[in-house]
């Protein structure tokens, strides 16, 4: 069956009544469909004598003349592409509702991205501490601002149809996030991915007749992180400092380079997260907040006489936690003061201490496995994305070798 034809006409004007301090003049569309019709201004304006108003349009002799003539043939598209979307639905409409479509007020009854985008993330959140971590259901989140911010900046809309969205979509959306997003290329490609999830759920309910991301892949650069010495460790551990907050967060940080926890993780470390076993060895067993894989990590004199010292801080107490950790991104800024009083020219941040953890257990001879048990790791291959071969190991290995050949 044949979807009813509608008459459709689109035609341009100025309105003469209403110009700016500048003596312009907004430049508006009539869109008229079977007889009735609707009107909004396109978001341009110019001067009265250089309109031609018997060709509907700006007199192309101006370079603003011919960019707003570009426009005009660019809004006449996207209202005929809605024309023929809705005479496709077999439904009857008006020019009201052509309009609201083209300002983004309604959606027709097709299937949109960011409805879907919305049901998924609203389950991510219903799924966070049960087999979710806050950090990932805050990513997509994230991930939809960012897909609304690209529609809206590049259709106009607020939403738009699933089926709208194609390979150019998918390009033009990593362009966004790297160009007006600010992202990197890892975080582009981590968004991507994120997206990824919301179009295979729709093509997994049957809303999608083909998949946009079909032969497209995906590859992470690799990052140089910046990780201290031993040396400066040591810098650290053993400077004076009188200032109570770059104390704790020296503290914090030096825990977290002999247990390998992530910050996360030593945010919400509690008293039931140590155990002594039968030899009356003390350890940390805890489940990872990202994954729920256990660490079981020994702890080292350092650490324990770090969580000694906090034993009757009041924070703690108050509650129920081994360590006074204030926010991720305070301790940031905070570590980068105790790196310029410690002389160290290097970015510090949370992180990197389980990234030295992971470095330096390795380099100490502990097995791979071990380490992985340490880190919450469910296999080999991120613990070793997380160390990093250093110089005295090679020189280790090395003098295994003969002198002479």
């Amino acid at each position: 069956m044949y979807p009813e034809t509608t008459s459709l006409n689109i035609s341009f004007y100025i309105r003469r009544t209403r110009p700016n301090k500048h003596g312009e003049v907004p430049v508006c569309v009539r869109i008229t469909v079977n007889g009735q019709r609707a009107d909004t201004t396109i978001r341009k304006s110019i001067l009265p004598d250089q309109w031609d108003a018997i060709r509907g349009q700006a007199s192309p002799r101006t370079t603003l003349g011919k960019a707003i003539n570009l426009y005009i043939d660019t809004v006449r598209a996207r209202i005929i592409r809605i024309h023929r979307d809705l005479e496709m639905d077999e439904q009857p409409f008006t020019a009201q509702q052509v309009l609201d479509l083209y300002l983004g007020r309604k959606t027709s009854n097709r299937r949109t991205l960011l409805k879907l985008f919305r049901e998924h993330n609203e389950k991510c959140r219903q799924l966070v501490g049960i087999d979710m971590a806050e950090a990932t259901a805050g990513r997509y989140d994230t991930c939809l601002k960012h897909t609304l911010a690209f529609i809206r900046h590049t259709y106009r809309r607020d939403d738009i149809e699933l089926e709208r969205v194609d390979r150019r979509f998918i390009e033009d959306f990593g362009f966004f996030l790297k160009t007006s997003c600010g992202c990197s290329h890892n975080t582009t490609m981590k968004y991507l991915g994120n997206f990824k999830k919301i179009i295979r759920l729709a093509l997994s309910r049957k809303w999608m007749e083909e998949d946009p991301f079909a032969g497209m892949r995906f590859k992470m650069q690799p990052v140089r992180r910046e990780m201290p010495e031993k040396a400066e460790i040591d810098r650290i551990l053993h400077k004076e400092i009188t200032i109570p907050r770059l104390a704790l967060t020296r503290d914090i940080f030096i825990f977290c380079c002999f247990t390998g926890l992530a910050f996360s993780d030593i945010k919400e470390l509690a008293p039931e997260h140590l155990a002594t076993d039968m030899q009356g060895h003390r350890w940390i067993r805890k489940p990872r907040k990202k994954t729920g894989n256990m660490c079981n990590i020994p702890l080292l004199e350092i650490p324990e006489q770090i969580l000694e010292r906090y034993r009757t801080d009041p924070e703690c107490l108050a509650h129920n936690v081994l360590l006074p950790v204030t926010s991720n991104q305070k301790m940031n800024v905070y570590l980068k003061e105790l790196a310029d009083i410690c002389g160290i020219r290097k970015n510090l941040s949370t992180h990197c201490a389980r990234h030295f953890f992971a470095t330096y257990t390795l380099a100490h001879g502990v097995s791979i496995e071990s380490v992985a048990k340490m880190l919450g790791h469910s296999n080999t291959n991120m613990t070793r994305h997380y160390a990093k071969v250093l110089d005295q190991t090679i020189l280790r290995e090395m003098s295994k070798l003969p002198e002479e050949f």
